[in-house]
């Protein structure tokens, strides 16, 4: 599919999966079962027949994590960065701006980052019909029949046949149990996959016609644009001036072109807890188990263990989800107000909304074992994992100093004019204000005892000097 050209939008937050999504570390790149949602994603595109490269849009704050799976998969793709969360009509305004720089006109496979769809085969078939909708004039939306009542899910009431799809009556966003029910037994309706096909200068003349707003804001963004490493970025001021709007609400709602296309696969947007116990094995008692889990006397729970181990006795329909920090209890039920919990917790600054203990930075990660506040002086240890051939940051602190331990590999440790290597069980001090670096110049990964000390402890006591990876800010 040569004219075709994938666009993954990996925007979502994935509240409703908290602890195991966190703001900057959402579920799209959650590594669940020795893959992630956004891979996964990226390798489906991919396989369409004569699929050339992808065009990925990620916020500014997970342009890492989304590199680092293209450079993992080897995937063609060029990253597009969004300064702001605008929802998914800017997203794809953008995209289609894009995709008209050399003054090609492609069709857009618009794709969330994070649904899980078998079999591929399936998926193809989808798409070769709905790319024939699109290059007549069409925009078209991928619809999968329903076997429930889903309130978590939007639905599109279908008319008319049309072409190889349907016309569309109206679109309903997420109902009540009672409207879901009522429309299941009306047939004639699809849930709303959030999947799209469309020629890129008929979305630009839409969004023109139906939210000037968005496609003026977007046009003088990318009017802007500027290349740093392998991402582009636009312009940063201008993209705000965009109203924030979803590609529903701001064209397929309003279009005199929209159609859907019937998507006949085993089709999951897994947007919450109940999604992922709906995909998983079960028990004999109907448990889905993940991780060093034990449940007696248990039944229909959806357990899952990260770190530590679990054990259940005599509940029912539960949620159970064990992180290193956070340990969610909720009943199945319940899963659709997760978010409602994620939202409350951070109106109180919470910051296990916001990051994991383990944080992945662009040379590797680090993750906080001990954090001591007390009244006379704060002390911090860290375990910080470099990547080989990775580098952090020429950089000082104005607060802290600290001292590095080699637990494995080879540093190369820079502290003022002087570079040393440290191998297994040697270690170096950076004094307060010292500017320094630290790399690994090994072929293994190099893993560092890191203990702070000062008075005050936080990342944003950070001057950058130099940075390989382009960042002027922690």
């Amino acid at each position: 599919m040569s004219d075709v050209l994938p666009v993954i939008l990996c925007g979502g937050s994935g509240t409703r999966l908290w602890p195991l999504s966190r703001r900057l570390y959402p579920k799209q790149f959650m590594d669940f079962e020795g893959s992630t949602f956004f891979g996964e994603s990226l390798q489906r595109a991919l396989a369409l027949q004569e699929a050339g490269e992808c065009l990925v849009l990620c916020h500014e704050e997970q342009r890492f994590l989304a590199a680092a799976e293209v450079q993992r998969l080897g995937a063609p793709a060029r990253i597009l960065l969004e300064p702001a969360a605008r929802n998914t009509a800017p997203a794809v305004t953008l995209a289609a701006l894009a995709a008209r720089e050399g003054g090609e006109d492609p069709v857009l496979l618009v794709l969330p980052s994070d649904h899980r769809i078998t079999p591929q085969s399936a998926f193809a078939e989808a798409v070769t019909a709905a790319r024939v909708c699109a290059g007549e004039g069409h925009l078209v939306c991928f619809g999968v029949a329903p076997d429930r009542p889903e309130t978590g899910y939007g639905y599109i009431q279908c008319g008319r046949s049309a072409q190889t799809g349907f016309s569309i009556e109206r679109f309903v966003e997420k109902p009540s149990l009672e409207r879901a029910e009522h429309m299941l037994d009306q047939g004639k309706c699809f849930w709303n996959s959030g999947m799209f096909v469309f020629k890129s200068s008929r979305w630009l003349e839409e969004v023109e016609r139906y939210a000037p707003d968005i496609a003026a804001a977007c046009s003088a963004a990318w009017q802007k644009r500027q290349r740093s490493l392998d991402f582009t970025r636009v312009d940063e001021a201008a993209f705000f001036a965009s109203p924030s709007d979803s590609i529903d609400y701001a064209v397929m709602e309003h279009t005199q072109h929209a159609v859907v296309v019937p998507l006949a696969a085993q089709w999951n947007d897994l947007g919450s807890w109940e999604a992922f116990y709906a995909i998983s094995p079960k028990d004999a008692c109907g448990n889905a188990l993940h991780g060093d889990v034990v449940a007696t006397e248990t039944r229909n729970c959806y357990l899952h263990a990260e770190h530590r181990f679990v054990a259940a006795l005599g509940v029912e329909d539960l949620t159970v989800v064990e992180s290193a920090d956070v340990v969610l209890v909720a009943h199945r039920s319940r899963h659709q107000d997760v978010k409602a919990l994620f939202e409350q917790l951070k109106s109180r600054g919470r910051a296990e909304c916001d990051l994991h203990r383990r944080v992945h930075r662009p040379w590797g990660s680090y993750e906080t074992l001990a954090l001591d506040e007390g009244q006379h002086g704060r002390c911090q240890v860290k375990r910080i994992e470099v990547r080989p051939g990775a580098a952090l940051s020429l950089q000082y602190h104005l607060h802290r100093a600290e001292h590095w331990v080699v637990v494995r590999g080879t540093a190369k440790v820079t502290v003022g004019d002087r570079e040393i290597l440290l191998s297994e069980n040697e270690s170096a001090y950076i004094p307060v204000g010292e500017r320094h670096r630290l790399e690994n110049p090994g072929v293994i990964p190099l893993v560092m005892i890191e203990v702070q000390a000062g008075s005050y402890l936080g990342e944003d006591d950070i001057v950058r000097l130099e940075d390989t990876y382009g960042r002027l800010a922690p």
